[in-house]
């Protein structure tokens, strides 16, 4: 399971996303940006994020590590901003953090080059979890020590908001046209070759562990926490062997 710490100190509110995570200090002495339950989407976004990183980690990309923070709601009392207060306010308990890359700047296609072998993983790896939110406007893509680092997957695996049409939504093409990295030309078909033998049911088992119990109860229509686990691996499965097929916007 994830690293679990207590949050001791919130810090400040990072304005770039537009869910209005922030960043904070833990009882591990950690510092982390913290994805609120109580924001956007809810659990769901925090869900995409665990299944998302998870899977990207073990798939060899750089991801900020994750760990799941016991909010106390009570650190809300002295905010000054009354949209920070409510988020603070409406989250006690179990939230997402990731670790704060200090000195990371925002991935800029104009500044930086990517060779086509690591575009194409990232387009790849995109296209399978249905990230629709790495584009030129906004590419959640992270300079940090030399490196691209991968952040914010809330919005993909937009099926899990309508479980009776998953199967249908999860086979539907990935449109890449927007991608920031489309200008790299990503190896799409090398990615797939690499990556897709890799995801495998235990492997999604791992990765889908990792979410905790409190994110998964009282979804509509599963019996337990493990069920809803097998369905968030079900389309990740049936999409990674053919997904590179049904790639966009590339050529």
């Amino acid at each position: 399971m994830l690293k679990e710490a207590i949050v001791t100190r919130y810090v400040t509110p990072l304005r770039e996303g537009g869910s209005l995570p922030g960043l904070v200090e833990a009882d591990d002495h950690g510092t982390y940006v913290l994805k609120f339950t109580g924001a956007g989407q809810g659990r769901k976004t925090l869900v995409a994020e665990v299944v998302a990183g998870e899977l990207a980690r073990r798939l060899g990309f750089r991801v900020p590590r994750l760990v799941t923070l016991d909010l106390d709601p009570d650190l809300g009392l002295g905010e000054p901003d009354e949209r920070v207060q409510e988020l603070l306010k409406s989250s006690g308990g179990t939230n997402l953090g990731m670790d704060f890359l200090s000195g990371a700047l925002g991935f800029d296609p104009l500044a930086f080059s990517v060779g086509a072998r690591e575009a194409g993983r990232i387009v790849w790896f995109d296209a399978l979890i249905n990230n629709v939110d790495r584009s030129w406007r906004n590419p959640n893509l992270l300079r940090w020590r030399g490196e691209v680092w991968l952040i914010d997957h809330g919005a993909s695996m937009i099926w899990q908001h309508n479980w009776p049409g998953a199967e249908k939504s999860a086979a539907r093409p990935y449109d890449a046209s927007d991608h920031v990295l489309r200008p790299f030309t990503p190896d799409v078909a090398a990615a797939a070759a690499e990556l897709a033998p890799q995801v495998t049911e235990d492997l999604l088992a791992e990765v889908t562990a990792e979410i905790p119990d409190v994110w998964l109860a009282d979804e509509p229509g599963f019996g337990s926490p493990d069920e809803l686990r097998r369905t968030y691996a079900r389309p990740l499965l049936a999409r990674a062997s053919v997904v590179h097929e049904r790639i966009e916007g590339i050529q």
